[in-house]
């Protein structure tokens, strides 16, 4: 019976058709503060002089890094399966992935 009383609840998570349906971004910036981690993607044309912030995502930081650890171990899952995620070689030398077609990058 204490075991029983020991299991956390199962959560249900709801996605609305509005949210169900994503929004593209082939950019994001991150900023931080001491107390959160800010995202915001972007969606960018090639030429265009300027983009669009299609979603921000704010986060506690150790939201953050949880979120960063989920994507490490989901990107090794896709690798296994499909095989590497290959970069540009700029963006492979400086540790950025996120800033297409040249464009200026987001800095923390």
């Amino acid at each position: 019976m204490a075991n029983e009383e020991m299991k956390p609840a199962q959560l249900q998570v709801e996605v609305t058709p509005e949210v169900a349906g994503g929004v593209y971004a082939n950019m994001a910036m991150i900023a931080h503060s001491r107390t959160e981690f800010v995202t915001d993607f972007v969606s960018v044309m090639p030429g265009a002089p300027k983009a669009k912030v299609q979603s921000r995502v704010i986060l506690a930081p150790e939201h953050a890094k949880r979120l960063l650890f989920a994507l490490q171990e989901n990107i090794a899952r896709y690798e296994q399966a499909f095989g590497t995620i290959k970069l540009e070689a700029p963006q492979q030398a400086k540790g950025r992935t996120i800033a297409p077609f040249g464009t200026p990058q987001g800095e923390a």
